[in-house]
Order: C-alpha cells, then sequence, then structure tokens
C-alpha cells in the first residue's frame, strides 16, 4: 500500500496542480479543510478520474460544492483492488467519522442466544460479545429484548436450565423454576440425560427453523405415549405443540429458509430511518432502525449504498448473512458483494428485486422504516432538542414553546386555501390545525391569500379564542415576510417572532435561508442542524395540511356544482346539454370532444366546460 500526499500551498486548493500528479490506480482519497480536519474519505477505481469530477465546472450537487469549496488539503492511498480500497474506506471513516460522510451509529455487539456443549445437561443462556465460549451461537439478534422473549418461550416450552453453573452444581433440591414448571430439575437428577437430551435437540430444531418438523416429530412421540399409556407425557407433548402453533400463528411472515437481512432506507429532508429486519433459518428474530448522518447523500439508494459498507465492514463482530435484500438498488453491488465475501470466505448475494414472501418482508421493513421516521421527527425528546437548537440559531433568551406556520394552496389561482399549523415542544399539535378558504382576492395573488389568512387567524387570537405562537414561520422570502409583520402590527400584535423561510436556489431542502424580521439578519443553517430540521418539518406539515384541504375543497365542488355555475352556460345550452347527456353526472364524464358535439358548444367553451369540472 503507497500514500501519496499533495497540498496545495494556498487558498483556495490549486486542483490542477494536484490533479496533474495524481494516480490512476485504485485507493481512497481523504480531504482535510482548515486546521487539517478531514472533511469527506472515499474510495475510486481510478483516482485520478474520480477526484477530477469534484473539480469540473458543472452538474456538481450543491452539498458538493459546499464539501469542495472548503478543501485544502487531499491526501490519496493506492491500494491493490478496488475491495481493498472500499475496507479501507469504511475502516477510515469509522475511525475519523467526517462530516460530509453517511454516519452510522452503531457501534454495539449484538446479542446472541448460547447452548453450551460437554456436559450432561448443558446450559441455554443470553450471550454478548466475543464467541469464546465451547458451544452453539444462535442469532444475532437485534436487541436484548428479542433474545429474552426468545429464552422465555423455550423455558416455558422445553424446560431447559438457564441456571448459572455454579448454582447448578450447588443445588440438592429443585429450585421455584421446576416448582412453576420452567425447568426439569436436572440438578437433582429428576430427568434422565437421554430425555433432557431430546428436549435440548427440540430447542435447536426451533432455533433453526425447523418448526414445522418439530411439530411432527412431537405429534408421533405424543402418540406413542398416548399408546403408552404416559398420558401426563402425552400432555406435555401436545402443550408443546400447541406452543409452537401459538407461536406461529404470531409471526405469520415466516416463510422459507435461510439467513436474510431486509434493509430498507426512507427518508425526509435531511433526515435518515434504516431499519434493518433480521431474517436467520427463516425466522424474523427482529428488527432495528438506524438514523445515520445524512452526509453528501441525497436519496434512499444514496443511503443504502454509503450505510451498507459501514453495516458490514467497519463493524466488529457483525454477522453477514448470505443473502441481503435492499428497498434500493445501490451502486457498485458488485464491488460490495466481492468484498463480503473476501470478509466471510463464502459468497454473499445482493438483490432489490425479489417476490413472494421475500418481497412481504422487504414491504414489512419499508413500511417500518417509514413509520420510524416519521415517530421519530415527532419524538419528545427529539423535538425538545430541535426547539432547544432552534433558541440557539436564533439567539433567544428562552426556548420557544409554540410555533405556528402558514402555508398557501390552490389550482391556477382557483379555490385558495391557507393553512395554520402549531407546533409545541412535544411536535405537531394538530387540536390546534386551522383551515382558511379564502375568496374575494385576485386569482393566484399569494400575498392577498396570505394577508387574508393572517388577518382571520390573528384577529380572533386577538380576541382571545387561542394562544399566540412564540414564533410565526411564513413559507416565503422577504415579501411575504414584510406583508406578514405589516398584518400583525396593523392588528397590534407585537409580542411575536416572525421568520422567513426562503428556498434556496436549487428548492432542495438542506439549502434554506431564514429571514429575521426582528432583527433584518438572514440566516443560513447547515444541513444536519437540529433546528433546521424542525423548521423543514413545520413547513412541509403546514404545506401538506394546506394541499389536503384544497382538494377537499375542490372535491366538494365537483360534487355539488350545477350546470349553472359553469360560465357562459345560458339557459338554451343546459337544456341541449341535458337532452344529449341525459343527466349532470354524465355531463362531468365526458370528454372535450363529446361536449363539442352538442348544439350549440363550440370547441373553445367545450373545452371551459370540461376545465371546470376537472380542474386539477
Amino acid at each position: 500500500m503507497v500514500t501519496d500526499s499533495n497540498a496545495a500551498p494556498a487558498e483556495p486548493f490549486d486542483s490542477t496542480r494536484f490533479l496533474a500528479n495524481v494516480t490512476q490506480q485504485p485507493g481512497i482519497y481523504q480531504m482535510f479543510g482548515e486546521d487539517g480536519v478531514i472533511l469527506y474519505v472515499g474510495k475510486a477505481k481510478n483516482l485520478k478520474a474520480r477526484l477530477a469530477s469534484y473539480f469540473r465546472k458543472s452538474g456538481l450537487s450543491v452539498k458538493t460544492q459546499a464539501l469542495v469549496a472548503k478543501i485544502r488539503q487531499i491526501e490519496v492511498t493506492v491500494t491493490a483492488s478496488e475491495t481493498e480500497a472500499l475496507i479501507l474506506e469504511q475502516n477510515l471513516i469509522k475511525a475519523n467519522r467526517p462530516p460530509y460522510n453517511i454516519l452510522l451509529r452503531d457501534d454495539k455487539s449484538y446479542p446472541y442466544i448460547f447452548i453450551s456443549s460437554g456436559e450432561d445437561f448443558p446450559r441455554i443462556s443470553f450471550h454478548r460479545g466475543a464467541k469464546k465460549k465451547r458451544g452453539e451461537y444462535f442469532g444475532p439478534y437485534p436487541n436484548v429484548g428479542a433474545v429474552r422473549d426468545s429464552l422465555n418461550f423455550l423455558q416455558k416450552t422445553f424446560r431447559i436450565r438457564q441456571c448459572e453453573d455454579s448454582v447448578f452444581r450447588n443445588r440438592s433440591r429443585p429450585c421455584l423454576q421446576y416448582q412453576i414448571k420452567r425447568c426439569t430439575a436436572p440438578c437433582v437428577n429428576f430427568i434422565n440425560p437421554d430425555e433432557y437430551a431430546n428436549d435440548l435437540r427440540h430447542t435447536r430444531m426451533f432455533l433453526t427453523g425447523n418448526s414445522d418438523t418439530l411439530m411432527r416429530e412431537l405429534a408421533n412421540q405424543m402418540d406413542a405415549a398416548s399408546q403408552g399409556l404416559e398420558f401426563e407425557k402425552a400432555a406435555d407433548y401436545r402443550d408443546q405443540i400447541m406452543a409452537l402453533r401459538n407461536i406461529q400463528t404470531q409471526q405469520v411472515m415466516e416463510e422459507g429458509k435461510g439467513d436474510v437481512d431486509v434493509i430498507a432506507a426512507a427518508m425526509q429532508g435531511l433526515v435518515i430511518c434504516v431499519h434493518v429486519l433480521f431474517i436467520r433459518q427463516g425466522r424474523i428474530l427482529g428488527s432495528r432502525s438506524f438514523y445515520p448522518q445524512a452526509g453528501l447523500t441525497e436519496s434512499p439508494a444514496e443511503v443504502l449504498t454509503q450505510f451498507l459498507p459501514q453495516f458490514y465492514l467497519a463493524s466488529e463482530g457483525r454477522e453477514i448473512p448470505r443473502e441481503i435484500i435492499t428497498s434500493h438498488a445501490i451502486e457498485e453491488a458488485d464491488l460490495l458483494c466481492a468484498a463480503l465475501q473476501q470478509a466471510t470466505g463464502r459468497q454473499v448475494f445482493l438483490t432489490s428485486s425479489v417476490r413472494s414472501h421475500r418481497a412481504q418482508w422487504l414491504q414489512m421493513a419499508a413500511t417500518a422504516a417509514q413509520q420510524n421516521l416519521t415517530s421519530h421527527l415527532n419524538s419528545k425528546k427529539n423535538s425538545q432538542d430541535r426547539f432547544l437548537a432552534l433558541q440557539d440559531a436564533l439567539e433567544l433568551d428562552e426556548m420557544p414553546q409554540r410555533l405556528e406556520c402558514f402555508d398557501i394552496s390552490h389550482s391556477s389561482g382557483e379555490l385558495t386555501v391557507a393553512s395554520c399549523v402549531v407546533f409545541d415542544t412535544n411536535g405537531p399539535l394538530k387540536s390546534d390545525y386551522r383551515r382558511f378558504n379564502i375568496d374575494g382576492i385576485t386569482p393566484g395573488d399569494d400575498y392577498a391569500a396570505m394577508e387574508q389568512a393572517l388577518q382571520r387567524r390573528y384577529t380572533r387570537l386577538q380576541k382571545g379564542e387561542g394562544k399566540l405562537p412564540d414564533i410565526l414561520l411564513i413559507d416565503g422570502g422577504k415579501g411575504q415576510l414584510a406583508k406578514a409583520v405589516a398584518v400583525l402590527a396593523e392588528l397590534g400584535v407585537n409580542d411575536v417572532l416572525m421568520i422567513g423561510v426562503a428556498k434556496g436556489t436549487t428548492r432542495k431542502a438542506g439549502f434554506e435561508t431564514l429571514f429575521n424580521a426582528q432583527t433584518g439578519a438572514e440566516i443560513v443553517l447547515p444541513g444536519d442542524s437540529p433546528a433546521l430540521h424542525l423548521i423543514q418539518h413545520i413547513r412541509d406539515e403546514a404545506h401538506r395540511f394546506a394541499i389536503t384541504g384544497h382538494k377537499q375543497r375542490r372535491d366538494k365542488k365537483r360534487k355539488t356544482s350545477t350546470l349553472e355555475d359553469v360560465p357562459g352556460i345560458g339557459a338554451g345550452r343546459r337544456r341541449e346539454l341535458l337532452r344529449h347527456f341525459g343527466g349532470l353526472p354524465e355531463i362531468r364524464k365526458a370528454s372535450v370532444n363529446d361536449l363539442a358535439k352538442v348544439q350549440g358548444i363550440s370547441q373553445r367553451l367545450a373545452e371551459e366546460i370540461y376545465s371546470f369540472f376537472h380542474n386539477d
């Protein structure tokens, strides 16, 4: 492995000089900013070509442009292969945690179920950490709770001992576990080694996903015990079968065989949730959600492309399954498979196109990712952290307790609806949401619509019909903000801080500019700022609430409109339309050409009638 370092002698970074000396071999590169702070780590099959792409004159995302502007030095490390570069990249990301890489916070080891060996009466127990003990390990499970649930089921069903060896060797009489039928008391020889070995074999069958075979075997043993008049033993087998059938009905998604991780990503703004479903021997052992920093990623596919190598290659002790299913196709899948094969010594399959029960698993993971992302955004702790961050960003003396945000929605200026959403430190306060149907303005005049909505809302608040917010967010630039300032000043509302939220030139999340009406300051928050995430969340919620209200108003008009409401349609034309189509429902369904066939209806008028009933 060879390392080559090139540093620009002065600002800005001299990319032309640097690129003239960069190798075309595979390897990794590290980008440094002021004071030697590492900004980003990447890999490349061709270092020269990859690094040159950062300095082209067009086609860079805004995030990448922001990164390039901070570069003061780049170091490259040549590797023997692209696979080696991928592994080294992940190790450096884990060690340095650069701000522009996607960052996975997952340093813990995963728990297993452990069955000891070399004893007449082996023990089953919880295990986490290095696999140094002699015995069998089943898992990994996503969390301690999943292990505890499985151990509890096994203890009640097959009654394998779970006590410590020191306790087991020094018992002179059965413990409470025997009394409540959760152990067969091998410590005092209440069960012989052959019978205990049979229970242990059944436990292994359950843990390896052979439940159907196990139930058939238990049924045969129950029949044999009944025929031998061993009714108590037959009842034990019956109870075991019932317990297995019960757990199968609770886990209807368990089908097929194999060790599979199913991984789905959901993204809202710059907040990410990656949900991992752990399946071993065809059994769903559980799942876990991760919330990594976004880095330079802008889509779920990019998130998974960076997440998977960190998850499997940079985490010590991570078990790599034979198959990985993802919600989105990732870049360089073949390269990742090669690196995973090198790490495991066996082939690993990676796919995003699945059918049957695998498609059900993937849908389950995708739904969980989206739901958990929403819950994460709405969680009380996360919400309070974001409110504190907003206090710091706006340099307020106290943490705000209540925020309001307004948005406008219409179709070509028609049926305008304004929304007002309210957040407190616990998240959305939906009981205080309000909508305003806007009338009497020039169609499409968003300034007038905002003025009317604010007048109606704050006139009521001034009368004591609700609580004033600490901060009023206006989705728009300086023009919309100035209108809001004028309205509230006219109403005598003086103690509400107004902030305008303007989208950047790319109109993408993460590049908004805030305008403080009180100080006149323009504020640009970093893309990973919790305060910005809060503002994005309430703005998106206001947008959703406004659109929903507009659609409801539009649908209501479609259902209640009559021909008398259509401009340019007098009594004679209404009569001809009804005679031709037989009724209003058929007129609504008619195409422009069908309408134009009616006597007295021109092509232009037909288009106006059609637009009236289908104005999207």
